[in-house]
């Protein structure tokens, strides 16, 4: 992704440090957060200094090569951070399966955020054929290059649309509590993509008023059945959606794609601190005496799915 004519990856290898954007500082700051050690990855990826299922799995990634002398113990305490994306325990068994063969971690880390990226430029293409002159098009979430490394999963097929010069016009749900979609709005503001930034609740609205044309998300983890665990919200907007008579899509690589689980009703959902809800930026929105409950994601059910769009293609599950 470009930022102010300078290309950024939502992580990177330096020698055997990890840099990362760090995203809890975004939309209103570029800081970059540095993981030299094992603590420092996994603090990474729980307190969401990194987000979205492929940057985590790549993230994972680079944690077993921080700590390669123990590989049993660092699988256990990166396994522990989000349980519900799988790219994570993807790239764990990936990284595993390269340190028993005595490969060099870290070579084989950055060979699988690599891969990552390129399966996403792919989904970006394949998605691209989707999208018409101006379509107007809603996400949810970010799953763009902060989530995936580069390019993105739902925002990859608009990245393309763009640079095809297609007009195009994007509705960005903001995600709350964590306001994710501010991230959305930040990549595409610097990508030169129309957009606005909505309230979630706001986009049955527009579905009914006619003016979104598409849906496009990611997702976390999907099972065998087509079911998928995606940002709090998403199985609202896919109910509205197929009311409405819009496609609903969901793009992800093949590293999403759990061979595991039966169904989604065997999908862990993460429940995140409620501090999350209470506070904003460290200040209290709400009273103490407040009782909340903050699942981080919800499942969607095969049947609101029009198709999945991934590095092979677009097909219906």
């Amino acid at each position: 992704m470009k930022i102010n004519g300078k290309d950024y990856q939502a992580l990177w290898q330096e020698g055997h440090i990890v840099q990362f954007i760090d995203q809890r500082k975004l939309p209103y700051s570029l800081e970059i957060y540095s993981a030299r050690t094992v603590d420092d990855i996994v603090y990474a990826i729980k307190e969401m200094v990194v987000r979205g299922a492929p940057a985590i799995g790549a993230a994972a990634a680079y944690g077993m090569a921080l700590g390669q002398n123990d590989p049993e113990k660092t699988a256990t305490l990166l396994r522990a951070t989000r349980p519900t994306a799988y790219d994570l325990f993807h790239a764990i068994e990936y990284m595993i399966q390269k340190i028993d063969l005595e490969e060099n971690a870290f070579d084989a880390a950055a060979s699988y955020a690599k891969t990552i990226i390129t399966r996403c430029k792919k989904i970006g293409e394949n998605g691209e054929k989707l999208i018409t002159d101006s379509m107007r098009i809603l996400t949810h979430c970010n799953a763009g290059a902060l989530a995936t490394i580069d390019y993105g999963t739902a925002l990859a097929p608009l990245r393309f649309a763009h640079q095809n010069r297609k007009k195009i016009f994007v509705y960005a749900d903001e995600t709350r509590p964590r306001f994710q979609g501010l991230l959305t709005a930040w990549e595409l503001y610097h990508e030169g993509i129309l957009y606005a930034l909505i309230a979630d609740n706001a986009a049955g609205y527009y579905m009914r008023k006619k003016d979104i044309d598409l849906v496009i998300v990611g997702a976390d983890r999907i099972a065998k059945n087509g079911d998928f665990a995606n940002k709090i919200g998403t199985y609202e907007k896919a109910v509205i959606a197929k009311e409405n008579d819009i496609p609903f899509y969901v793009a992800a690589p093949a590293s999403t794609f759990d061979p595991n689980i039966r169904d989604g009703s065997h999908i862990i959902i993460e429940e995140r601190a409620r501090q999350e809800m209470t506070e904003i930026a460290g200040k209290s929105i709400m009273p103490d005496w407040i009782t909340v409950k903050n699942p981080a994601f919800d499942i969607t059910p095969q049947k609101y799915v029009t198709g999945y769009i991934t590095e092979s293609g677009i097909s219906k599950k």
